[in-house]
Order: structure tokens, then C-alpha cells, then sequence
């Protein structure tokens, strides 16, 4: 028989207040102890699932660089999941402060900040040659198919702001009640249409039938529950010039940014005058991905009509084509 042990009073005040714990829904705290006592110890790997992360890169082709292609995106994703994860807790407890909302946003901007600092990675980071074999094996797979960052869009602003820019001001004071009608007219559905007869392509098709019921749903949830009417609900005592500077680049980093940075890529592997750029499965990116034709704008009240005029205008100059 073991010799009796004199705990710690901290050791006792923890178990008693594990015993209250589990005595509260009827459990036994001896058998969770008998637990703990049996069970291994926690691994990194298998902590963040390692080997199944590591497992989930599966190459349609044998061309090496499409091993990044898919580990980037990949990539994308998890920091999108973790920019919804910030939204979220905004929607479950909308802020009544500067600093509530604040901290949400300062944090999505930082995950979007990171992920389009890091797009050479798909800039310059794969063999040309490789890419341009690789790439047609995909089809009609597309980025344009990411369901998260649409869910970002609508988390991030009024719905009428994500129309196309020919319904944008009829919307403006909509209710929940015409969102069936204006999910006919978002932006991005023109994105994917065929140049030549305007039908809908099968990336549309796949993607509406997936996703396009998850979307309208989460429209009707966000429905005077998005950022935007967040920082209008607020006080004007709390409409700080700090919170200011960090929705205006939200609206940056979201719409002028990350476009123009997949816009980038498609110039670099695609060709060297946008004029002449193919489009990738018969669709009209090229008109879809620069911000100055889109002018999608989360935000337009924190903005000056010359900078609305100019949106997205000066990061192609500079960025795609190097011109000061």
C-alpha cells in the first residue's frame, strides 16, 4: 500500500472545484481521473493532425510544381477559415465599442496582409513551362470556386455593395426580403460566364449547386449584422480614426490587394500584355479580377470620391506593369 501524500492546498482546491464540476452533470470525477491516469501523452502531430495534413496533396498530373500550386492554396484556405473565425465572433457578440470591433478587424487584415505578401509564392515560385502544362488538367476547377472567401465578402459589408456595379445603387436601402432576387445580380457571377454566348460555365454550375444555398443563407444571417452596419451602429464617439484606417484597409486588402495579386500571377505565367491574355476555361476574368472595372467597395462612406474614382488603379501601374 502507497504511503498517504500530503497535497498542495492548490492541488486540493482543484480537485474540489473538479469535483463541483462534474458532480453538475451527474459525472463521476474518480472515473475521468482513471482516464487521465491511462491516457498518453499529447503529440504535436497528432495534436494538429500532421500526417493527415501532409497526406492531403494529391497531384492530378506527375508535374513537380503542381505539388505547390495545391499546398498554396491549401494554404489560402486555412487563413480564410481563420479570418471567418474572427467574423464570426463578431456576429455571436456584435461590438458596441471601438475596440471590440477593432481587434476582429486588425486581425483579418494581418491574415490577408500575410497571404498576399506571400503570393510570389505563386508569382515566381513555380517553373513557368510547368505550370502552363499542369494547368489544363485542372479544369474546370477553379479559385473562383472558393466558397470562403465569398463568405467573407458577405460578412464584411452590406449585400448591395457585393452587386454588380449596374444594380449597386438601386439596392442600397434593400431588406432581408430581396435578397433572393439580388443573389441573381453579385458580382461575381459575371465572372464566369462564357465569353462568347454569356451562358453560365460548368465552374458556375458546380459551384451555385454547392454552395449557392450556404451563401444565400449566410446573406439573410448577415442581414444588419456585417461589419458594415457594425461601425455605422456605433456611437459616433467610437467611430475613431484608428477603426477608420483599419476598415479602409480591410477594404484594401480584400478587394484591391488580393484580386490584383492572383491578376498578377495570371500576367506573369499567362502573357505579358493583359490585352491578349487567354481566358482559362472560356470565362472573363480579365474583366473580373481588376478591381478598377469591378470597383467593389465595402466601405464607400470612409472613402473620397477621387479615391473612388481611382480604386485599384495605382497597385496595377505599379505592381503588374512597373510603372511609376
Amino acid at each position: 500500500m502507497s504511503e498517504p501524500r500530503n497535497f498542495d492546498a492548490s492541488i486540493l482546491d482543484k480537485l474540489g472545484a473538479l469535483e463541483d464540476k462534474f458532480a453538475a452533470m451527474g459525472q463521476d470525477l474518480s472515473a475521468y481521473l482513471d482516464g487521465l491516469l491511462y491516457a498518453d501523452y499529447l503529440t504535436y502531430w497528432d495534436y494538429i493532425h500532421l500526417d493527415t495534413l501532409l497526406s492531403l496533396q494529391n497531384p492530378k498530373t506527375p508535374i513537380p510544381d503542381e505539388e505547390i500550386f495545391i499546398m498554396y492554396h491549401q494554404i489560402t484556405e486555412l487563413y480564410f477559415k481563420l479570418s471567418l473565425h474572427e467574423f464570426q465572433q463578431l456576429a455571436d457578440e456584435p461590438p458596441t465599442t471601438a475596440a471590440a470591433l477593432l481587434k476582429r478587424v486588425r486581425r483579418i487584415n494581418r491574415y490577408f496582409e500575410a497571404l498576399t505578401q506571400s503570393f510570389e509564392v505563386m508569382v515566381d515560385g513555380m517553373d513557368q513551362e510547368q505550370f502552363l502544362k499542369f494547368r489544363m488538367s485542372l479544369l474546370p476547377a477553379s479559385g473562383f470556386q472558393s466558397a470562403q472567401y465569398r463568405m467573407i465578402e458577405i460578412r464584411s459589408t452590406s449585400f448591395d455593395r457585393l452587386l454588380h456595379a449596374d444594380h449597386r445603387e438601386a439596392a442600397a436601402g434593400h431588406s432581408a426580403d430581396d435578397l433572393i432576387e439580388l443573389f441573381n445580380h453579385i458580382y461575381w457571377k459575371a465572372g464566369a460566364v462564357e465569353l462568347a454566348t454569356g451562358n453560365k460555365t460548368l465552374t458556375l454550375k458546380q459551384f451555385e449547386k454547392k454552395y449557392g444555398r450556404q451563401l444565400l443563407d449566410l446573406a439573410h444571417a448577415c442581414y444588419g449584422n456585417n461589419v458594415r452596419t457594425m461601425w455605422q451602429r456605433l456611437p459616433a464617439s467610437e467611430q475613431t480614426d484608428e477603426l477608420r484606417e483599419q476598415l479602409r484597409w480591410l477594404d484594401v486588402n480584400v478587394n484591391i490587394n488580393w484580386p490584383l495579386s492572383h491578376y498578377k500571377s495570371a500576367v506573369r505565367y499567362l502573357q505579358k500584355n493583359p490585352e491578349d491574355i487567354a481566358a482559362t476555361g472560356g470565362t472573363n476574368w480579365q474583366k473580373y479580377l481588376p478591381p478598377r472595372f469591378q470597383k467593389r467597395i465595402f466601405y464607400p462612406e470612409l472613402w473620397s470620391e477621387t479615391e473612388l474614382n481611382e480604386w485599384g488603379k495605382g497597385w496595377v501601374k505599379r505592381e503588374v506593369f512597373g510603372l511609376d
